[in-house]
């Protein structure tokens, strides 16, 4: 798929690109960032702003299978970075970090839903999760804020840097924001 972008009240969502590497190479280097982000290599280094803006952000659109965007102000400056990875059919998971001189302010919040909109109306998912590890409560409130029903609790399903740790797994559906499912949905019935 080519990329595409998303707007917002305050925000511009598109894909990065190799002009994006300083930018996204600078936001890293917050040691939350690396902490909770298990995906993120620490130190985190020139070549791997490089390997994330210049190959993984295109091959996974050329892919459909992660769709990578960065989350711009309207000056241009990076305030973060939203992922949606395709997981199963229809099943897609949200990942997302702010630079740490945005956090606090919404724009990642606002991201999540412009990305779960286009998610359920633009890739036909029905389901978006949302997973952090355990202790990781910055990311669970943006899950909460953009209305995410919290599951539970997944253990060991986090390797964190070589170390196994438990996880919380949250979910969002097109009902949840008055959007059609592209399949019927039939919830389990309450215990009685």
């Amino acid at each position: 798929m080519e990329p595409v972008t998303l707007t917002t009240g305050r925000l511009l969502l598109r894909a990065v690109g190799p002009q994006d590497t300083e930018a996204v190479l600078t936001a890293a280097q917050d040691p939350d960032t690396q902490r909770w982000i298990s995906q993120f290599p620490s130190p985190y280094l020139r070549e791997h702003a490089e390997s994330f803006t210049g190959q993984l952000v295109p091959d996974g659109w050329e892919s459909d299978s992660m769709y990578t965007f960065g989350v711009f102000l309207p000056g241009k400056e990076l305030a973060g970075m939203l992922g949606i990875t395709m997981r199963a059919l229809g099943v897609a998971e949200v990942g997302f970090w702010a630079a740490a001189e945005h956090r606090g302010r919404g724009y990642i919040t606002e991201a999540v839903l412009a990305g779960a909109r286009w998610a359920f109306t633009g890739l036909s998912v029905d389901r978006l999760e949302w997973r952090a590890e355990v202790g990781n409560r910055p990311s669970r409130a943006v899950a909460e804020r953009a209305g995410f029903t919290m599951e539970g609790t997944l253990r060991s399903a986090v390797n964190n840097n070589g170390v196994r740790r438990d996880c919380w797994v949250g979910s969002l559906l097109p009902s949840d924001l008055g959007l059609p499912s592209t399949a019927p949905y039939l919830p389990a019935p309450a215990p009685a």
